[in-house]
């Protein structure tokens, strides 16, 4: 089996896609890194969620935000991979799309994320850059990182 993307705003969202992306966030954010916040934050109805799927289940996801809803710039969040599919390169793949996403929708904004600090090496292979010190975010430590837009 062959791993499928999807691309899809928060309207052309189907009820059971929206469930498995709720489901996999709860089991990776809240279960297995016992982070309890409010993950319904108003976002996902602005967001552009990309969607990894193989088969039926649904492997990794991100949602994408325009600049001025998070932050002045655009942002990515929600990065997940499914614990089954770790190490395989797919969350690699999942954050490049993102990067790509943004650039085309938003081509004159950098890309702001709040990383979990453990995490920082890997964004930093992707061309992201740490803004200040790292912050306890929710019991977690995370790192604001920073993608220059193209042509900056």
């Amino acid at each position: 089996m062959s791993y499928h993307w999807q691309t899809k705003s928060f309207q052309a969202l189907g009820n059971d896609e929206l469930y498995r992306i709720l489901r996999l966030r709860q089991e990776v954010f809240v279960i297995e890194q016992q982070c309890f916040y409010q993950d319904l934050d108003g976002k996902d109805q602005q967001a552009t969620h990309i969607l990894c799927w193989l088969g039926t289940e649904l492997m990794a996801y991100q949602r994408c935000l325009p600049p001025g809803t998070s932050y002045s710039e655009s942002s990515m969040g929600r990065i997940v991979v499914a614990s089954a599919a770790r190490g395989s390169g797919l969350g690699r793949e999942l954050v490049t799309r993102g990067i790509r996403h943004n650039e085309e929708q938003w081509p004159a904004s950098d890309i702001r994320i709040n990383a979990q600090s453990y995490l920082e090496d890997f964004y930093t292979e992707l061309g992201f850059a740490t803004q200040g010190d790292a912050y306890d975010e929710d019991g977690i430590m995370h790192v604001q990182m920073l993608y220059l837009a193209q042509g900056e």
